[in-house]
Protein backbone atom coordinates (compact mmCIF):
# COMPACT_ATOMS: atom_id res chain seq x y z
CA UNK A 1 0.00 0.00 0.00
CA UNK A 2 2.75 2.72 0.91
CA UNK A 3 4.56 1.25 -2.32
CA UNK A 4 1.66 2.12 -4.36
CA UNK A 5 1.08 5.75 -2.68
CA UNK A 6 4.81 6.81 -2.74
CA UNK A 7 4.37 5.94 -6.51
CA UNK A 8 1.21 7.29 -7.27
CA UNK A 9 1.94 11.02 -5.98
CA UNK A 10 4.97 11.80 -8.26
CA UNK A 11 2.76 10.35 -11.04
CA UNK A 12 -0.10 12.61 -9.92
CA UNK A 13 2.34 15.22 -9.42
CA UNK A 14 3.68 14.80 -13.07
CA UNK A 15 0.06 15.07 -14.39
CA UNK A 16 -1.06 18.15 -12.76
CA UNK A 17 1.95 19.96 -13.96
CA UNK A 18 1.36 19.01 -17.58
CA UNK A 19 -2.27 20.22 -16.84
CA UNK A 20 -0.45 23.87 -15.60
CA UNK A 21 1.59 24.24 -18.31
CA UNK A 22 -0.80 22.94 -21.34
CA UNK A 23 -2.90 25.83 -19.62
CA UNK A 24 -0.39 28.02 -19.43
CA UNK A 25 0.85 28.02 -22.71
CA UNK A 26 -2.93 28.38 -23.98
CA UNK A 27 -3.47 31.63 -22.42
CA UNK A 28 -0.38 32.86 -23.48
CA UNK A 29 -1.29 31.86 -27.22
CA UNK A 30 -4.47 33.62 -26.71
CA UNK A 31 -3.42 36.60 -24.99
CA UNK A 32 -0.82 37.04 -27.86
CA UNK A 33 -3.52 36.80 -30.38
CA UNK A 34 -6.19 39.25 -28.30
CA UNK A 35 -3.22 41.87 -28.29
CA UNK A 36 -2.62 41.14 -31.85
CA UNK A 37 -6.32 41.14 -32.74
CA UNK A 38 -6.56 44.85 -31.10
CA UNK A 39 -3.49 45.99 -33.39
CA UNK A 40 -5.18 44.52 -36.82
CA UNK A 41 -8.09 45.77 -36.02
CA UNK A 42 -6.89 49.75 -35.19
CA UNK A 43 -4.64 49.40 -37.89
CA UNK A 44 -7.48 48.36 -40.61
CA UNK A 45 -9.04 51.35 -39.21
CA UNK A 46 -6.15 53.48 -40.32
CA UNK A 47 -5.44 51.77 -43.85
CA UNK A 48 -9.27 52.37 -44.57
CA UNK A 49 -9.55 56.21 -43.06
CA UNK A 50 -6.03 56.85 -44.80
CA UNK A 51 -7.65 55.95 -48.12
CA UNK A 52 -4.91 53.09 -48.60
CA UNK A 53 -7.71 50.29 -48.91
CA UNK A 54 -6.80 49.81 -52.56
CA UNK A 55 -2.93 50.73 -51.84
CA UNK A 56 -3.01 47.07 -53.52
CA UNK A 57 -5.67 46.37 -55.99
CA UNK A 58 -5.13 42.66 -56.36
CA UNK A 59 -5.37 40.02 -53.64
CA UNK A 60 -3.56 38.52 -51.37
CA UNK A 61 0.02 40.06 -53.29
CA UNK A 62 0.14 43.52 -54.32
CA UNK A 63 0.49 44.26 -58.03
CA UNK A 64 1.08 40.29 -58.52
CA UNK A 65 4.26 40.27 -55.72
CA UNK A 66 4.55 39.31 -52.18
CA UNK A 67 5.62 42.88 -51.41
CA UNK A 68 5.32 46.32 -52.59
CA UNK A 69 9.29 46.76 -52.48
CA UNK A 70 9.18 43.63 -54.95
CA UNK A 71 5.98 45.23 -56.88
CA UNK A 72 8.23 48.46 -57.74
CA UNK A 73 11.33 46.98 -58.59
CA UNK A 74 9.63 44.66 -61.76
CA UNK A 75 7.43 48.22 -62.92
CA UNK A 76 10.64 49.87 -62.63
CA UNK A 77 10.20 53.07 -61.12
CA UNK A 78 6.56 53.38 -58.22
CA UNK A 79 4.42 54.75 -60.16
CA UNK A 80 4.30 53.05 -63.51
CA UNK A 81 1.50 50.63 -64.41
CA UNK A 82 1.90 47.29 -65.76
CA UNK A 83 0.28 45.00 -67.40
CA UNK A 84 -2.12 42.51 -65.63
CA UNK A 85 -4.37 43.51 -62.39
CA UNK A 86 -2.44 46.93 -62.18
CA UNK A 87 -3.15 47.35 -65.89
CA UNK A 88 -6.98 46.43 -65.61
CA UNK A 89 -7.53 48.95 -62.28
CA UNK A 90 -5.36 51.93 -63.44
CA UNK A 91 -4.00 52.52 -60.10
CA UNK A 92 -0.32 53.23 -60.36
CA UNK A 93 1.41 52.08 -57.15
CA UNK A 94 1.88 54.35 -54.18
CA UNK A 95 4.62 52.65 -52.03
CA UNK A 96 3.70 53.98 -48.87
CA UNK A 97 -0.38 53.02 -48.83
CA UNK A 98 0.45 49.78 -50.23
CA UNK A 99 2.86 49.09 -47.57
CA UNK A 100 0.00 50.01 -44.97
CA UNK A 101 -2.28 47.25 -46.67
CA UNK A 102 0.08 44.54 -47.15
CA UNK A 103 1.51 44.94 -43.16
CA UNK A 104 -2.46 45.10 -42.40
CA UNK A 105 -2.48 41.68 -44.45
CA UNK A 106 0.59 40.37 -42.96
CA UNK A 107 -0.50 40.60 -39.12
CA UNK A 108 -3.80 39.81 -40.39
CA UNK A 109 -2.66 36.24 -41.34
CA UNK A 110 -0.51 35.74 -38.25
CA UNK A 111 -3.17 36.47 -36.40
CA UNK A 112 -4.75 33.44 -38.04
CA UNK A 113 -2.10 31.04 -37.89
CA UNK A 114 -2.67 31.62 -33.94
CA UNK A 115 -6.15 31.53 -33.75
CA UNK A 116 -5.33 28.00 -35.53
CA UNK A 117 -3.31 27.07 -32.92
CA UNK A 118 -5.44 28.33 -29.69
CA UNK A 119 -8.51 26.22 -31.56
CA UNK A 120 -5.73 23.27 -31.76
CA UNK A 121 -4.92 22.95 -28.09
CA UNK A 122 -8.71 23.76 -27.32
CA UNK A 123 -9.39 20.60 -29.12
CA UNK A 124 -6.98 18.45 -28.12
CA UNK A 125 -7.34 19.26 -24.29
CA UNK A 126 -11.41 19.80 -24.57
CA UNK A 127 -12.14 17.90 -21.64
CA UNK A 128 -9.89 20.36 -19.38
CA UNK A 129 -11.70 22.64 -17.16
CA UNK A 130 -12.10 26.36 -18.41
CA UNK A 131 -11.44 25.77 -22.02
CA UNK A 132 -14.44 25.78 -24.39
CA UNK A 133 -13.80 24.25 -27.79
CA UNK A 134 -17.06 25.73 -29.30
CA UNK A 135 -15.53 29.28 -28.99
CA UNK A 136 -11.86 28.37 -30.57
CA UNK A 137 -13.52 26.42 -33.34
CA UNK A 138 -16.71 29.90 -33.69
CA UNK A 139 -12.82 32.02 -33.58
CA UNK A 140 -11.50 29.98 -36.62
CA UNK A 141 -15.29 30.18 -38.68
CA UNK A 142 -15.40 33.78 -38.10
CA UNK A 143 -11.47 34.46 -38.95
CA UNK A 144 -12.31 32.35 -42.41
CA UNK A 145 -14.85 34.29 -43.13
CA UNK A 146 -12.83 37.19 -42.76
CA UNK A 147 -10.15 36.32 -44.63
CA UNK A 148 -12.89 35.73 -47.53
CA UNK A 149 -14.17 39.31 -46.63
CA UNK A 150 -10.76 41.01 -47.04
CA UNK A 151 -10.64 39.47 -50.55
CA UNK A 152 -13.73 41.31 -51.44
CA UNK A 153 -13.22 44.19 -50.18
CA UNK A 154 -10.72 44.52 -52.69
CA UNK A 155 -11.93 43.26 -55.29
CA UNK A 156 -15.20 44.79 -55.39
CA UNK A 157 -13.59 48.06 -54.67
CA UNK A 158 -14.32 48.77 -51.53
CA UNK A 159 -18.44 48.11 -51.68
CA UNK A 160 -19.51 50.10 -48.56
CA UNK A 161 -21.57 46.60 -47.39
CA UNK A 162 -18.55 44.56 -47.53
CA UNK A 163 -16.29 47.24 -45.82
CA UNK A 164 -19.15 47.58 -42.99
CA UNK A 165 -19.06 43.84 -42.82
CA UNK A 166 -15.76 43.34 -42.93
CA UNK A 167 -15.31 45.49 -39.55
CA UNK A 168 -17.96 44.10 -37.67
CA UNK A 169 -16.51 40.70 -38.43
CA UNK A 170 -13.04 42.24 -37.03
CA UNK A 171 -14.72 43.14 -34.18
CA UNK A 172 -16.36 39.82 -33.43
CA UNK A 173 -12.77 38.42 -33.65
CA UNK A 174 -11.85 40.92 -30.81
CA UNK A 175 -14.72 40.14 -28.96
CA UNK A 176 -14.53 36.55 -29.27
CA UNK A 177 -11.06 36.17 -28.09
CA UNK A 178 -11.70 38.40 -25.12
CA UNK A 179 -14.25 36.42 -23.94
CA UNK A 180 -11.84 33.15 -24.76
CA UNK A 181 -9.32 35.03 -22.35
CA UNK A 182 -12.04 36.12 -19.88
CA UNK A 183 -12.94 32.47 -19.57
CA UNK A 184 -9.51 31.38 -19.34
CA UNK A 185 -8.98 33.79 -16.30
CA UNK A 186 -11.67 33.38 -14.23
CA UNK A 187 -12.44 35.37 -11.47
CA UNK A 188 -11.21 33.82 -7.97
CA UNK A 189 -8.18 31.85 -9.54
CA UNK A 190 -5.00 31.83 -8.17
CA UNK A 191 -3.29 29.24 -9.97
CA UNK A 192 -2.08 27.89 -13.58
CA UNK A 193 -5.13 25.42 -13.68
CA UNK A 194 -8.23 27.92 -12.39
CA UNK A 195 -9.25 26.49 -9.20
CA UNK A 196 -12.59 27.93 -7.87
CA UNK A 197 -13.07 30.60 -5.48
CA UNK A 198 -14.46 28.90 -2.29
CA UNK A 199 -16.46 31.72 -1.17
CA UNK A 200 -20.11 31.87 -2.23
CA UNK A 201 -20.66 35.17 -5.29
CA UNK A 202 -23.71 36.96 -4.49
CA UNK A 203 -26.22 37.12 -6.53
CA UNK A 204 -26.69 40.34 -9.39
CA UNK A 205 -30.82 41.95 -9.32
CA UNK A 206 -32.17 40.74 -13.37
CA UNK A 207 -32.19 44.84 -13.91
CA UNK A 208 -27.83 44.72 -13.94
CA UNK A 209 -27.64 42.30 -16.07
CA UNK A 210 -30.47 43.37 -18.47
CA UNK A 211 -29.16 47.19 -18.35
CA UNK A 212 -25.82 45.43 -19.70
CA UNK A 213 -26.99 42.82 -22.45
CA UNK A 214 -29.21 45.97 -23.72
CA UNK A 215 -26.01 48.41 -23.93
CA UNK A 216 -23.72 45.62 -25.64
CA UNK A 217 -26.21 45.28 -28.14
CA UNK A 218 -26.98 48.72 -28.81
CA UNK A 219 -23.39 49.64 -29.09
CA UNK A 220 -22.93 46.89 -31.47
CA UNK A 221 -25.76 48.73 -33.29
CA UNK A 222 -23.47 51.64 -33.31
CA UNK A 223 -20.60 50.40 -34.27
CA UNK A 224 -22.34 48.83 -37.35
CA UNK A 225 -23.65 52.82 -37.83
CA UNK A 226 -20.45 53.73 -37.24
CA UNK A 227 -18.88 51.34 -39.95
CA UNK A 228 -21.40 52.27 -42.32
CA UNK A 229 -20.62 55.83 -42.09
CA UNK A 230 -17.00 55.57 -42.59
CA UNK A 231 -17.11 53.21 -45.42
CA UNK A 232 -19.62 55.53 -47.25
CA UNK A 233 -17.22 58.65 -46.29
CA UNK A 234 -20.02 60.19 -44.99
CA UNK A 235 -18.27 61.74 -41.65
CA UNK A 236 -17.08 64.78 -43.35
CA UNK A 237 -21.01 65.37 -44.20
CA UNK A 238 -21.66 67.52 -40.99
CA UNK A 239 -18.69 69.52 -40.28
CA UNK A 240 -20.24 71.24 -37.40
CA UNK A 241 -21.48 70.48 -34.46
CA UNK A 242 -23.82 70.37 -32.70
CA UNK A 243 -25.58 71.00 -35.86
CA UNK A 244 -25.04 69.58 -39.10
CA UNK A 245 -24.75 72.10 -42.22
CA UNK A 246 -25.77 74.84 -39.85
CA UNK A 247 -29.17 73.30 -39.28
CA UNK A 248 -30.54 71.01 -36.36
CA UNK A 249 -31.93 69.11 -38.67
CA UNK A 250 -31.19 69.39 -42.21
CA UNK A 251 -31.83 67.98 -45.37
CA UNK A 252 -31.61 64.70 -45.56
CA UNK A 253 -31.80 61.37 -47.91
CA UNK A 254 -32.82 58.29 -45.36
CA UNK A 255 -33.80 56.30 -47.94
CA UNK A 256 -30.48 56.47 -50.20
CA UNK A 257 -28.73 56.21 -47.49
CA UNK A 258 -29.13 52.99 -46.12
CA UNK A 259 -29.29 50.92 -49.45
CA UNK A 260 -26.84 48.10 -48.56
CA UNK A 261 -26.45 47.12 -52.47
CA UNK A 262 -24.84 48.81 -55.40
CA UNK A 263 -23.35 47.84 -57.93
CA UNK A 264 -20.02 46.17 -58.61
CA UNK A 265 -18.71 47.71 -61.49
CA UNK A 266 -18.34 50.74 -59.16
CA UNK A 267 -15.08 52.25 -57.65
CA UNK A 268 -16.04 53.48 -53.95
CA UNK A 269 -13.03 55.00 -53.23
CA UNK A 270 -14.03 58.16 -51.86
CA UNK A 271 -17.50 57.25 -51.61
CA UNK A 272 -20.90 57.40 -54.49
CA UNK A 273 -23.47 58.99 -52.16
CA UNK A 274 -24.84 62.43 -53.01
CA UNK A 275 -24.26 65.13 -49.71
CA UNK A 276 -27.96 64.65 -48.19
CA UNK A 277 -27.53 60.80 -48.42
CA UNK A 278 -24.00 60.89 -46.50
CA UNK A 279 -25.84 63.87 -43.94
CA UNK A 280 -29.02 61.59 -43.25
CA UNK A 281 -26.25 58.35 -42.50
CA UNK A 282 -23.89 60.71 -40.14
CA UNK A 283 -27.03 62.63 -38.48
CA UNK A 284 -28.45 58.97 -37.60
CA UNK A 285 -24.96 57.69 -36.31
CA UNK A 286 -24.78 61.01 -33.78
CA UNK A 287 -28.38 59.97 -32.33
CA UNK A 288 -27.38 56.63 -32.07
CA UNK A 289 -24.12 57.53 -30.31
CA UNK A 290 -26.45 60.11 -27.40
CA UNK A 291 -28.76 56.81 -27.29
CA UNK A 292 -26.35 54.43 -26.28
CA UNK A 293 -24.26 56.78 -24.06
CA UNK A 294 -27.70 57.23 -22.08
CA UNK A 295 -28.50 53.48 -21.64
CA UNK A 296 -24.49 53.05 -20.74
CA UNK A 297 -24.65 55.39 -17.91
CA UNK A 298 -27.50 53.83 -16.69
CA UNK A 299 -26.02 50.15 -17.10
CA UNK A 300 -22.99 51.55 -15.38
CA UNK A 301 -24.98 53.20 -12.76
CA UNK A 302 -26.69 49.65 -11.83
CA UNK A 303 -23.54 48.14 -11.73
CA UNK A 304 -22.09 50.14 -9.28
CA UNK A 305 -25.22 49.26 -6.76
CA UNK A 306 -23.62 45.84 -6.57
CA UNK A 307 -22.12 45.85 -3.38
CA UNK A 308 -21.36 42.53 -3.11
CA UNK A 309 -19.70 42.28 -6.81
CA UNK A 310 -16.95 44.82 -6.10
CA UNK A 311 -15.07 43.20 -9.47
CA UNK A 312 -18.35 44.24 -11.73
CA UNK A 313 -18.54 48.07 -10.16
CA UNK A 314 -14.34 48.45 -11.15
CA UNK A 315 -15.30 47.12 -14.62
CA UNK A 316 -18.34 50.03 -14.59
CA UNK A 317 -15.58 52.79 -13.82
CA UNK A 318 -13.38 51.28 -16.52
CA UNK A 319 -16.76 51.97 -18.63
CA UNK A 320 -17.98 55.72 -18.12
CA UNK A 321 -14.17 56.36 -18.24
CA UNK A 322 -13.73 54.92 -21.53
CA UNK A 323 -17.25 56.45 -22.79
CA UNK A 324 -16.28 59.58 -21.50
CA UNK A 325 -13.31 59.75 -23.83
CA UNK A 326 -15.00 58.42 -27.00
CA UNK A 327 -17.15 61.15 -26.74
CA UNK A 328 -14.26 63.59 -26.31
CA UNK A 329 -12.75 61.95 -28.97
CA UNK A 330 -15.82 61.97 -31.38
CA UNK A 331 -16.22 65.68 -30.40
CA UNK A 332 -12.89 66.94 -30.97
CA UNK A 333 -12.64 64.92 -34.10
CA UNK A 334 -15.12 67.55 -35.44
CA UNK A 335 -13.79 70.22 -34.16
CA UNK A 336 -10.50 69.83 -35.45
CA UNK A 337 -11.35 68.84 -38.79
CA UNK A 338 -11.35 64.97 -38.84
CA UNK A 339 -7.36 64.64 -38.78
CA UNK A 340 -5.93 61.18 -39.58
CA UNK A 341 -4.81 60.53 -36.05
CA UNK A 342 -8.35 61.69 -33.87
CA UNK A 343 -10.37 59.49 -36.35
CA UNK A 344 -8.39 56.23 -35.91
CA UNK A 345 -8.29 56.56 -31.65
CA UNK A 346 -11.85 57.05 -32.26
CA UNK A 347 -12.57 53.40 -34.38
CA UNK A 348 -9.36 52.16 -31.14
CA UNK A 349 -11.81 53.50 -28.39
CA UNK A 350 -14.77 51.69 -29.82
CA UNK A 351 -12.83 48.70 -29.52
CA UNK A 352 -12.18 49.09 -25.94
CA UNK A 353 -15.36 50.23 -24.90
CA UNK A 354 -16.41 47.11 -26.56
CA UNK A 355 -14.42 45.20 -24.50
CA UNK A 356 -14.51 47.17 -21.15
CA UNK A 357 -18.62 46.36 -21.66
CA UNK A 358 -18.30 42.35 -22.23
CA UNK A 359 -15.95 42.59 -19.27
CA UNK A 360 -18.89 43.97 -17.53
CA UNK A 361 -21.20 41.64 -18.67
CA UNK A 362 -19.33 38.62 -18.30
CA UNK A 363 -18.95 39.53 -14.62
CA UNK A 364 -22.59 40.10 -14.01
CA UNK A 365 -24.25 37.13 -15.84
CA UNK A 366 -21.30 34.37 -14.86
CA UNK A 367 -21.09 35.30 -11.14
CA UNK A 368 -24.75 34.11 -10.67
CA UNK A 369 -24.08 31.35 -13.06
CA UNK A 370 -21.18 30.22 -11.05
CA UNK A 371 -23.18 30.29 -7.31
CA UNK A 372 -24.61 26.97 -7.63
CA UNK A 373 -21.49 25.87 -8.94
CA UNK A 374 -19.37 26.68 -6.13
CA UNK A 375 -21.76 25.95 -4.00
CA UNK A 376 -21.30 22.53 -4.78
CA UNK A 377 -17.84 22.79 -4.86
CA UNK A 378 -17.71 24.29 -1.50
CA UNK A 379 -20.13 21.48 0.03
CA UNK A 380 -18.52 18.74 -1.64
CA UNK A 381 -14.87 19.71 -0.67
CA UNK A 382 -15.82 20.16 3.01
CA UNK A 383 -17.98 16.87 2.95
CA UNK A 384 -15.57 15.05 1.21
CA UNK A 385 -12.76 16.58 4.00
CA UNK A 386 -15.47 15.06 6.90
CA UNK A 387 -15.58 11.62 5.72
CA UNK A 388 -11.69 11.33 5.32
CA UNK A 389 -11.52 12.66 8.85
CA UNK A 390 -13.75 9.63 9.67
CA UNK A 391 -11.95 7.30 7.99
CA UNK A 392 -8.69 8.21 9.40
CA UNK A 393 -10.21 7.97 12.65
CA UNK A 394 -11.35 4.51 12.25
CA UNK A 395 -8.37 3.26 10.95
Amino acid sequence: MTTQTSIGRPLAHSCRRTTVNWLALMRICTVAAFSLCLIVVVLGAYVRLSDAGLGCPDWPGCYGHLSPNAAAAHMGTAGETVDGVAGWRGRPLELGKAWREMVHRYAAGTLGILIACVAAMALVRWRERGVPPTLALALVAVVMLQGVLGMLTVTWQLQPLIVTLHLLFGFTTLSLLWWLVLKLFPEGTDDLIGRPDTRLPGTVPIVARRLALLALVMLAIQISLGGWTSSNYAAIACPDLPTCQGQWWPQADFRAAFVLWHSRELDYEGGVLDLSARIAIDVIHRVGAMAVSLVLLLAVGSALRQRANQRARAIAVVVAALLALQLTIGISMVLRGFPLWLATAHNAGAALLLLALLALDHSLWSRDAGTVRSALNVFSARWTGRLRLKSTGSA
